[in-house]
Formats: structure tokens, sequence, C-alpha cells
């Protein structure tokens, strides 16, 4: 990868695992402990989107609670755990070669940021809560244009800020449609495929594909 500037990463499900809440409890969800966040992710996406296109915005943190409430009636989760799960969610566990990774491209004089659908707030905890503030330059939330990734206007926020070229960006995700949303803007998109899976059908194939971020350190 040429002339990149900038690297920017997805939060969620590519620096944080969010799974790590509910994994927390899993003693006391029981064995359906990851077929339920994988239903609480699923929604909270599906309500990102459903609100970009109704245009009827609530921030992250709302949807997160509104897709937590759906998720435990259909889980029948004790009502009872909705503040531990909620609290466990501002602290998610972050993949464990995401701090060595940031570290070497810190040193490799990289511009790092944080591009995500978190409010500002729930990222400053999220990132100071792993100890990891100190390793961004930026951390950017669609709260600044008030509508969800896939939207350009998410991808034009670091575009403005760095006075860069699309292409001056790699953008990392584990999200399928969030790597073809960067790449469509004309970003250069990496795919994080942590669990061997197949990439969506949105007019756009990553160049390049890693298992984990260590590999970022071999492409930049």
């Amino acid at each position: 990868m040429e002339n990149v500037k900038a690297i920017i990463f997805d939060a969620y499900g590519t620096l944080f695992d969010v799974n790590s809440a509910a994994e927390k409890c899993k003693d006391k969800i029981g064995d359906k402990w990851e077929r339920f966040a994988n239903f609480w992710r699923t929604t909270q996406l599906e309500y990102t989107w459903l609100r970009s296109l109704m245009e009827r915005h609530k921030d992250f943190w709302q949807v997160t609670e509104d897709s937590l409430d759906k998720s435990m009636k259909a889980f029948d989760i004790d009502p009872s755990m909705r503040n531990e799960l909620l609290n466990l969610y501002k602290v998610l566990s972050p993949f464990e070669e995401v701090p060595e990774t940031l570290k070497t491209l810190k040193e490799k004089k990289f511009k790092l940021a944080i591009l995500s659908n978190g409010t500002p707030s729930l990222l400053d905890e999220l990132v100071k809560s792993n100890n990891l503030d100190n390793l961004f330059d930026d951390i950017f939330s669609i709260e600044q244009v008030g509508v969800y990734k896939p939207s350009s206007r998410v991808y034009d926020i670091p575009i403005k800020k760095y006075n860069i070229n699309k292409s001056e960006i790699a953008f990392l995700s584990a999200n399928t449609w969030d790597v073809s949303g960067g790449g469509n803007y004309g970003y250069q998109s990496i795919w994080v495929n942590r669990n061997n899976n197949i990439f969506d059908n949105l007019d756009f194939k990553p160049k390049y594909q890693i298992t984990d971020l260590n590999k970022l350190t071999q492409l930049v």
C-alpha cells in the first residue's frame, strides 16, 4: 500500500470485541450467550440503517439500549441484567493484538484515528478504559453528521479534517458493509476477516484482507 498518510479504524468489531459484554456474563446467561450477543449486534446494526433511512436519528447509545431490550426479550434474559450488560458494553475488551499493533503503527509515524458509529463520550470511555487514548490522533463520531455508516457523509469527516485525498487513507473494518462503504467512497479499504466469513456483494472487493490487525504492519 503506497501513499498512505492516515490509518483509520472502525471501532466495534474491529478494535473492540462486541461480544465481550455478553461473554463476561455467560455464567448467568448460559449456553445461549453467544447467540444472544450476535442477535444484539445484528439488531443494533439494523436499527442504525433503518433510522438513517427513516431520517429518525437516535445516537448510538440509545440504539444500543433499544436493541438490547429487544434481544433480552427474544432470548428470555433476566431483566435485572440490563444495567450490567450496558455497563460492560461501555468497556468492551479490545482484541488481543490491538494495543501492540497500534503502538507499532504509532512508532512508524502514521496518523491514527477511529471512525465510528459510537457517540464521542462512549468512544472516549472505551479507549480510556483500555489505556489506548494516547495512541489516536483523532476519534471521529458519526454524530458530527447525524447519520450512520455507510453514508458517504460519514467517510467524508476525516477527509475534511486532514485535507488529504481519499486514496491516502487506509480504512480497516471487520464489517463487510463498512469495508464496502469506505471502498466505494474511495478509501483503501482493508477487510479484517477474523472469522473466515464471506464478503458481501456491494460493488466493492477489497484488495487486501487480513485475519487480524498484526498483518496490517506488513502492508503499510
